[in-house]
């Protein structure tokens, strides 16, 4: 398993904001604590609300979830964009005021999030990574709004690709890694897939109602009550 896509399996499952073990979390990823320890320091280091520390365990404090309707979704994505572009570029002072930016962003996110973050997740998912998924940013945002069925072409971590067909309820943000939580037509049941690994999308015609079990509102209720669906993987 590449460390990137072990930080964001440790993501998904602090998220439910319980206190984890880091021997517990050791033996679900098939590390050593050791490696447990470093994959935690990293992520506070990045700005992932994580609070707790060897000996006595792990949880996330504040995850930041943005509304489908909010504005400021639309102004970080536009920001993302041109933060990846730049944090690729080969001029060394635009890359550091790239960092810059990220810093006085960070300063006026949530006030309780649990460590002062490190340049939205600079060392932990590389620009070029996350700039995959942006061209489908728009494409979700829309579909959510509009309540509008997608199909999409995924690669799971293991290099399979799956075709399904979603209904989109949210975008969320985890340290430059952005993800869309969805009900997936195929398995039904909630899925949590992550925007860079699509591959492709298309919007579909069909329109999609807001029915008992299917919600937004029953994702987060299975949240609270038993923690949160795992990323696609099937």
């Amino acid at each position: 398993m590449r460390r990137t896509d072990r930080l964001f399996d440790l993501i998904l499952i602090l998220r439910d904001g319980r206190l984890h073990r880091a021997e517990d979390l050791a033996d679900a990823l098939e590390v050593s604590v050791r490696t447990i320890y470093r994959d935690m320091d990293t992520l506070v280091l990045s700005g992932v609300p994580v609070a707790g520390e060897r000996g006595l365990g792990y949880m996330m404090t504040a995850p930041i979830t943005l509304p489908p309707l909010n504005l400021t979704l639309t102004e970080l994505e536009a920001l993302h964009l041109g933060m990846a572009v730049v944090g690729e570029a080969a001029d060394p002072e635009l890359q550091e005021a790239a960092r810059s930016l990220s810093a006085k962003i960070d300063a006026v996110l949530p006030e309780d999030r649990s460590s002062p973050p490190s340049g939205w997740g600079f060392a932990v998912y590389p620009f070029a990574d996350a700039a995959g998924g942006f061209r489908y940013m728009p494409q979700i945002r829309q579909a959510i709004r509009a309540r509008q069925k997608l199909q999409i072409a995924y690669a799971t971590p293991d290099g399979n690709r799956t075709e399904r067909v979603i209904r989109p309820l949210q975008m969320e943000y985890w340290g430059r890694v952005w993800t869309t939580t969805t009900w997936c037509e195929l398995r039904s049941d909630f899925r949590v897939f992550r925007i860079d690994r699509i591959r492709a999308l298309s919007v579909l015609a069909e329109l999609f109602v807001e029915e008992q079990g299917k919600s937004l509102a029953d994702y987060i209720a299975l949240q609270v009550k038993a923690g949160v669906p795992p990323e696609d993987r099937s």
